[in-house]
């Protein structure tokens, strides 16, 4: 049997055992996945919510926006970029999007949606401590909810699929 290892027999066909080696590098992929994976869905869940309560607040401080007319479209123009809290917000935003879109490129959306919701909790808290917003009881048992299921969905893998 030319070429095949003494061990080969033992399994059906295409299957074999893995050398150490290889299996130590399966395992160093595996948990650089995992941390990475980690990393980016907590930056993520920071710069999200940070930039939309930056957002928020930077809104908050223009007040109530009507437009009738294009020289007041302008003039809110004017306002909204020449707010560094709304240029905060627009920059925390857009270092979650990059992020984003970088762990969709090596993990399952299936895993990184639901493992981002954790981000609800995050709203919740900068909308209470920051915005001095009023969260009832009932809010926060929804977020304890979604917290809950962020965690059973952490226990999962991050890829299922194949690299195309």
């Amino acid at each position: 049997m030319g070429g095949s290892s003494p061990r080969s027999g033992l399994f059906p066909p295409g299957i074999s055992l893995i050398a150490p080696t290889d299996f130590a590098k399966l395992m160093k992929a595996f948990t650089d996945l995992h941390l990475k994976t980690y990393l980016s869905i907590l930056i993520m869940v920071l710069f999200g919510p940070l930039g939309n309560v930056l957002l928020g607040k930077g809104m908050k401080r223009i007040g109530a926006v009507a437009i009738r007319t294009p020289a007041e479209l302008i003039h809110t123009l004017m306002l909204v970029f020449s707010s560094s809290v709304i240029w905060l917000g627009i920059a925390s935003l857009i270092t979650f999007f990059i992020t984003y879109m970088l762990v969709l490129s090596w993990a399952d959306y299936s895993y990184v949606q639901p493992a981002s919701s954790i981000a609800y909790g995050v709203v919740a808290l900068l909308g209470h401590f920051l915005l001095k917003e009023a969260i009832t009881p009932t809010r926060w048992l929804g977020v304890l909810v979604i917290c809950l299921g962020v965690f059973i969905v952490s226990g999962t893998p991050p890829r299922t699929t194949e690299q195309v």
